[in-house]
């Protein structure tokens, strides 16, 4: 074999080792990207699991009179109530703290009003599905929690332990934690929960609210009968308690026929 030939030979050998490394790193850099992704794809599934969450709060007692799952009073009362609320919104909160204990102890609690509470949680920019969903998973588990009895405590529960419009406070592991306080039997409600059974009821209840025209929450539909007909008026915020009652006492006149 002459020099020549050796050399290329040589040649070709350092150019497959060359080739040969380059492989191998590159083998070795996506290995190392697999391992990565797989790091950071467990630390987003466990750390949410596993970081702090704010202390859950007993909630105060609020009564309930003649409750059955979201609704509460006489269904045979002359006038119905409906309020459209969002469990992250300061204002409905203000409103169950303040107002909605004058309107149950004047109205539902005398069988003169029909109090159901329902969900606008998907109020996010007047679309379905918009941002968090923990207003939406907030309205889902006071449901579940409707199946054991106990609609109105995970109601008064979820307005106690609210800590801001912003995300953090119905995560999935906070909301257990409520639940767990509020005394339910948590494998009937991680059952009821984690299967989504009342997505399409919220959702139901936000295309409720936009078709009675809502703007915000908390939103108020009243409906009564006079004359035969069926009349509804609205309440746009939370108002003050007079307000409420203005509106509830016309109806409840105009009902009556006077």
């Amino acid at each position: 074999m002459s020099k020549k030939d050796r050399d290329g030979m040589s040649k070709r050998q350092m150019f497959r080792e060359k080739r040969r490394r380059s492989e191998q790193r590159g083998r070795l850099i996506s290995i190392g990207l697999i391992v990565l992704g797989a790091l950071l794809v467990a630390f987003f599934l466990i750390y949410p699991q596993v970081k702090p969450v704010a202390a859950i709060q007993a909630a105060p007692t609020h009564a309930h009179p003649m409750a059955d799952r979201n609704s509460m009073g006489d269904p045979k009362a002359p006038v119905h109530f409906v309020e459209y609320s969002d469990y992250q919104c300061p204002y409905c909160k203000n409103f169950w703290e303040q107002t909605e204990p004058q309107i149950v102890d004047t109205y539902v609690s005398t069988g003169k009003v029909f109090f159901t509470s329902r969900s606008a949680g998907n109020w996010v920019s007047g679309n379905i599905g918009g941002g968090s969903t923990e207003s939406q998973d907030a309205a889902m588990a006071a449901y579940c929690a409707a199946d054991q009895g106990k609609y109105w405590d995970m109601y008064d529960a979820l307005f106690t332990n609210v800590i801001g419009e912003d995300a953090g406070s119905f995560t999935a592991r906070r909301i257990q934690l409520i639940a767990e306080n509020v005394g339910l039997d948590m494998q009937t409600f991680n059952s009821c929960y984690s299967s989504d059974k009342y997505l399409d009821q919220v959702n139901q209840d936000f295309t409720d609210a936009k078709a009675a025209g809502i703007t915000g929450t908390p939103f108020f539909v009243i409906t009564y009968t006079a004359g035969g007909e069926t009349k509804t008026d609205t309440i746009d915020g939370a108002q003050a308690f007079s307000v409420f009652q203005q509106k509830l006492d016309a109806a409840l006149a105009a009902a009556s026929g006077q």
